[in-house]
């Protein structure tokens, strides 16, 4: 009896070993650069547990290499949790700096702090999601605005600063569900109908982060900044920490299986960060460090152009606030 127990326990591991690791691609060994002296900044939220660990781009948990990557280093948090970026990441120049993508007022004044404080900005990677119900202080659904508008106004606030510190760069961290998205724009940023409402408007942000960088690198050919968006895989992370309790114990099986971990997760966002060489697919689409080819919608121009028009009306950007500088 046992000897079976033991079997079977060696069959269910192999089988748990060969889901976890054999269905998800491999992915190519990490960029390296030398980033010493430029400035990025990343938007994520930052959580601390019992055990001591670090977040790099793309609000995913990983190791210090990631973190101490960028130097300086500056990451905007939805929700402001206090400390200080150097000691709790041991590197002097990490910033933490407060940013709520739920409020197009804290955008705002982010954006115009960092102006005053920082003469150059090298790397913006707009990374803080949520999948979540709930309405803004705005009056926009909280998914929409912190996963499209909010960092839409930030990049517009901050591309005279990226391209006067050209070569520079944009990573839109979208997600492969922009594959579900359908995008209203007569009532853009408002909850759509249904059952599934706040699963689909997360979907429906991740078909605008997608159209917003291709429409952004359109915009930028010529100007050395370029950008991109990147699908990092399905990863363990806190996204879904919204999620009914009910639902969270069937998520748990399926998050340990297929997701892969934080780590990994960030290596798509910082090969777009870091790569040389992939200036001329500015504005493409990224999974597993290549580039892919988006669902169709994602690849409409007319589309891209027409969320971009409705999105600066949205967060009330003027007809040259936030334009990009000929």
């Amino acid at each position: 009896g046992m000897g079976w127990a033991l079997l079977g326990a060696g069959l269910l591991l192999a089988l748990y070993t060969l889901l976890r690791h054999g269905l998800r691609r491999a992915l190519p060994p990490p960029a390296r650069a030398v980033l010493r002296g430029r400035t990025a900044i990343v938007t994520g939220e930052r959580r601390w547990g019992r055990v001591k660990s670090r977040y790099g781009p793309g609000g995913l948990r990983c190791g210090p290499a990631l973190t101490l990557c960028f130097a300086p280093f500056l990451r905007g948090k939805r929700r402001h949790r206090g400390g200080h970026g150097a000691g709790e990441t041991g590197n002097p120049e990490v910033r933490f700096m407060h940013l709520d993508l739920a409020s197009l007022q804290s955008v705002r004044a982010f954006a115009s702090t960092f102006l005053r404080q920082e003469p150059h900005l090298h790397l913006l990677i707009n990374n803080a999601g949520v999948s979540a119900g709930g309405t803004t202080e705005d009056g926009f659904s909280l998914s929409f605005q912190v996963n499209h508008l909010g960092h839409f106004l930030l990049t517009q606030l901050l591309l005279e600063r990226l391209q006067s510190s050209a070569p520079s760069r944009v990573v839109i961290v979208a997600s492969s569900a922009h594959c579900a998205g359908h995008l209203r724009l007569n009532a853009l940023g408002h909850p759509p109908p249904g059952m599934f409402s706040t699963f689909q408007d997360y979907c429906d942000s991740k078909l605008a982060n997608v159209l917003h960088a291709r429409e952004l690198a359109t915009r930028l050919e010529g100007t050395q900044v370029t950008c991109y968006a990147v699908h990092p895989g399905f990863v363990d992370t806190e996204l879904f920490r919204h999620a009914p309790l009910w639902l969270k114990p069937l998520l748990l099986p399926l998050v340990r299986l297929f997701f892969r971990s934080a780590a990994e997760g960030a290596r798509t966002p910082l090969h777009c960060a870091v790569q040389d060489g992939i200036e001329p697919l500015s504005g493409r689409y990224f999974a597993d460090c290549r580039p892919q080819e988006p669902w169709p919608p994602a690849r409409d121009d007319r589309l891209a152009q027409a969320l971009w028009e409705a999105s600066e009306k949205l967060v009330g950007l003027g007809d040259t606030e936030g334009d990009p500088a000929p």
